[in-house]
């Protein structure tokens, strides 16, 4: 069996090609890809392989771009990070979706489902992947528009677009205004992040989610990473690790 990897993560990757080796050596993965464009000029100049996986957040878009500038007529099953209730549509004729730490057992199970499906998709893309594209495009979901926060015994709302940044910091998570004020705040940055626009917001590493408009400028810094100077004042350096700085670079253009 041929496979095609489009993910933007390494470590995410690593994970997947380690678990396929360890399922079936006869798997070869003919092709890696990171991002919409790359990924969509490799698929109008090759032969679709027999399976893709599929991340859902690229470096440069959304993978459900890939599908209205490339003729897929092969299987997907897409691996993600958001949760099962965002992703019920998956379950209807499509193949399958596994959330983010794969697991073996059930990446196994997608590929018993693949080879039971196979004959039926001989060169018919899935229906419900265009369905999916319709119904679920993660660009056309509903982001917070404003975050409870802590201030003492009260508790009040502050408006998204008046938050330059959230972060963490000894095991608490806050927020920063505009005004230079910070709250504290009880959800995770990860947990964060999934309600955040990520036009407006990005994941800088584990410490700092920022608003673009909280960035001055971008340097170089080692070999490969980045460090970010910003329009607040901070007491560490905020740093993006040499994995994310073209998609971070991406992110800014």
């Amino acid at each position: 069996m041929k496979v095609l990897i489009i993910e933007d993560e390494a470590p995410a990757f690593r994970r997947l090609q380690k678990l396929l080796e360890e399922i079936d050596t006869t798997i070869e993965i003919v092709e890696v890809f990171d991002g919409v464009k790359e990924t969509v000029k490799w698929l109008n100049h090759h032969q679709c392989p027999d399976l893709i996986f599929m991340d859902i957040q690229l470096s440069d878009g959304l993978s459900f771009e890939i599908f209205e500038q490339a003729e897929i007529k092969k299987p997907v099953i897409f691996t993600t990070a958001f949760d099962e209730y965002m992703l019920k549509a998956f379950k209807v004729n499509s193949i399958d979706y596994l959330l983010k730490p794969i697991n073996k057992d059930e990446l196994q199970r997608s590929l018993d489902k693949y080879r039971m499906l196979k004959s039926q998709f001989a060169n018919v893309q899935p229906p419900s992947i265009q369905e999916l594209i319709k119904n679920i495009r993660l660009d056309d979901r509903k982001f917070k528009s404003r975050f409870l926060v802590k201030m003492g015994e009260k508790m009040m709302s502050v408006e998204t677009e008046d938050i330059l940044c959230f972060y963490a910091n000894s095991g608490l998570v806050y927020l920063l205004t505009k005004g230079g004020k910070k709250y504290l705040m009880d959800q995770t940055l990860d947990d964060i992040c999934k309600e955040l626009d990520p036009e407006k917001y990005y994941r800088a590493n584990r410490q700092y989610i920022l608003n673009y408009a909280a960035i001055d400028a971008v340097h170089k810094f080692g070999k490969s990473k980045l460090l970010v100077e910003t329009t607040f004042v901070h007491e560490e350096q905020i740093i993006v690790s040499s994995e994310k700085a073209t998609a971070f670079k991406q992110w800014l253009g």
